[in-house]
């Protein structure tokens, strides 16, 4: 099983992936890259840029996950002090148009946070988090620390089961918490790709089915 994680940042996605799945991991800031690679050391690490790799790459892997920056679609961008007005950051968009023509069907899954719009696409609600797929997915609830935006490191670390020591500070972001907070909680991504399992299982037997009663015609 080759799996592509998009957009990796600290892997909340992947951590509790069974062992037999090949996970490669594409991050463009080489310093979040470097704690990727100390947190999962098997997984193949590429420093880039994912819509590239994505785009070159897409037809050598059975699953995808991608996670694009999140901060123009963020309710935040609307509702906060700044007075900062901008456009919304059609990639997300465009991943998913692209997958769901361009990539195997119901292989694919794309990630981001509920935004301050209407969401195309009939995404599901997990969290604090939409899921965009093309295979059933069956939600569920991770309860979040309290006070969510200003828990702290420790907090929030032994929340994602996800411990490191270094401080790593994410693009321009000032709070070195910021890439825990963006990591979709492991039992989440453990989750979605159990029903990614069953949907494979379901698939291989009605193909099954088939050429069984394509023996006996």
């Amino acid at each position: 099983m080759k799996y592509l994680n998009l957009h990796a940042c600290i892997g909340g996605n992947r951590k509790l992936l069974p062992k037999w799945v090949k996970v490669t991991a594409v991050e463009y800031d080489p310093k979040v890259a470097a704690l990727y690679k100390k947190l999962y050391p098997d997984d193949e690490v590429i420093v880039g840029d994912a819509y590239e790799y994505l785009l070159k790459n897409h037809q050598h892997f059975d699953f995808v996950w991608a996670s694009p920056p999140c901060q123009t679609h963020s309710k935040m961008n609307k509702f906060t002090r700044h007075n900062t007005i901008r456009y919304v950051d059609g990639k997300l968009f465009e991943i998913i148009i692209f997958l769901k023509h361009w990539f195997a069907v119901n292989k694919t899954k794309g990630e981001n946070v509920v935004p301050y719009y209407e969401p195309a696409f009939n995404p599901v609600k997990m969290g604090r988090h939409l899921f965009w797929s093309n295979f059933d997915l069956s939600p569920i609830e991770v309860k979040s620390p309290p006070d969510f935006t200003r828990a702290k490191k420790q907090t929030m670390m032994d929340w994602l089961d996800i411990h490191f020591d270094e401080n790593i500070y994410y693009g321009k972001n000032h709070c070195n918490v910021q890439i825990l907070r963006n990591a979709v909680h492991p039992k989440i991504g453990e989750s979605i790709f159990n029903d990614y399992c069953k949907w494979l299982n379901k698939d291989y037997d009605r193909e099954l089915n088939l050429k069984q009663m394509q023996l006996f015609q």
